[in-house]
């Protein structure tokens, strides 16, 4: 049986999708478009094994649609006119059921092949679904993202992997055949690191090394049979999440040399330069903030020079832009001040503009007190003058407040003296 164990266990109808029940569940966002066959263009993303590509099959099969794929690694434009094509034929003129076109790994097509599908998706030809690990706002055209709703998959839970491995055990002629006792799962789950495709291939290898038919599973077991896996850097995988993970707290913890260590690690294992890039972003944002703006120009900096010149040079830029962030001061007074924000916008909801700082283009918006009060900084000294600019309901909160650093005491003595006693 040349097959893989998760792909002859892989579920066919809806009923049989574990997990991603935000999505598929009773309630899910996309359950009663799948039962009424009345699909949208959609992008799955999430990590690996987490059911993306099971589930495009699932949506094809419930609503009756002829279906195409295309992998993101060795197709080309002409590729994809001629499946358009097909697809096109497929329709026929009279159903409403258009084919479905799923693209695997849509993060790897370029600019040109992206721009390919446009037309295709928005005159109807297919409705396309496409599954991707990378975040769709930095990965898919702008043009073509617009056209989708994006749905995210979520890792697989301990309750998830567990009832995967349990069915695979009920339902697979090989692992029938077998007397298999579970009698530990850590080790099984700790190295699928949420991956479901990946735990039943990895139980798989455990289960057809040993000769004997009864087989006892268990942590020492699993770690003998697959132990070159876990120092390998995987960077679809746990490891991948822990490594970067690793890499940020040690800029965070101002230590250069764990930061290129780390560093090294990702690279080593051929991580994107991009995802690395873009976490560098991220920290220098986060964690360094406002204690040294000219961090966010350094790491933006980065980004765009690694995604020009790619490896092997990149790691020079990646490595410069890490040590200047590990040993440069640290501030997340940014970070904390949005999230104070965003959660006073939660809990109050939309409150009205204060009449001073509204927008009055007209007459009648004048009449009524648009604008009225408003005092133009700039005509006064030092070109400030005391004004609320919080709605009534929350007038006088602080979302802001400067760390202790350098750059930022200077900011704090700053508004000190132009606010008083509000910072």
């Amino acid at each position: 049986m040349n097959e893989p164990l998760a792909e002859r266990v892989r579920p066919k109808t809806l009923e049989e999708y574990i997990s991603q029940h935000h999505l598929v569940g009773t309630a899910g966002s996309l359950t009663n478009q799948i039962k009424k066959g009345t699909i949208p263009s959609l992008i799955l993303w999430g990590p690996p094994g987490t059911g993306k590509t099971t589930l495009a099959h699932i949506i094809a099969n419930e609503s009756e649609r002829p279906f195409y794929t295309l992998s993101a690694i060795n197709s080309g434009v002409k590729d994809i006119r001629e499946v358009i094509d097909k697809a096109k034929q497929s329709g026929g003129l009279f159903t409403s059921k258009n084919p479905i076109l799923f693209i695997d790994e849509i993060h790897r097509f370029s600019k040109s092949q992206q721009d390919s599908l446009l037309g295709a998706v928005e005159k109807g030809w297919v409705t396309l679904i496409g599954a991707t690990t990378e975040n769709p706002s930095f990965e898919v055209i702008p043009a073509l993202l617009s056209r989708c709703q994006v749905y995210i998959l979520n890792s697989f839970g301990k309750a998830d992997l567990e009832a995967l491995l349990k069915r695979a055990m009920e339902e697979d002629i090989m692992l029938k055949s077998k007397k298999i006792k579970l009698k530990e799962t850590e080790a099984l789950l700790r190295l699928s690191g949420g991956d479901g495709r990946k735990l039943l291939n990895i139980f798989e290898l455990v289960v057809t090394s040993e000769e004997t038919n009864e087989i006892v599973i268990t942590d020492k077991l699993v770690m003998q049979k697959v132990q070159k896996n876990t120092v390998l850097y995987d960077k679809t995988g746990e490891q991948h999440y822990d490594i970067v993970s690793a890499f940020i707290k040690s800029i965070r913890g101002s230590d250069p040399n764990g930061a290129v260590y780390w560093l090294a690690r990702m690279i080593e294992g051929g991580e994107d330069v991009k995802f690395i890039a873009r976490r560098l972003l991220i920290s220098a944002s986060e964690d360094i903030g406002m204690a040294n703006p000219t961090a966010l120009v350094l790491a933006n900096s980065t980004f765009q020079s690694v995604t020009t010149i790619g490896y092997p040079e990149a790691r020079i830029l990646l490595s410069q832009c890490a040590i200047y962030l590990a040993t440069s001061p640290k501030s997340n007074t940014s970070y904390m001040a949005i999230k104070k924000a965003q959660e006073y916008v939660k809990d109050t909801g939309d409150l009205s503009v204060p009449l001073p700082l509204r927008n009055a283009p007209t007459k009648l918006m004048k009449d009524l007190g648009y604008g009225e009060d408003y005092k133009y900084a700039h005509d006064f000294e030092n070109n400030f003058t005391e004004l609320e600019f919080l709605p009534d309901e929350i007038k006088g909160t602080s979302f802001y407040v400067p760390g202790n650093n350098k750059r930022e005491m200077a900011l704090k003595e700053f508004l000190e003296k132009r606010w008083k006693g509000k910072y």
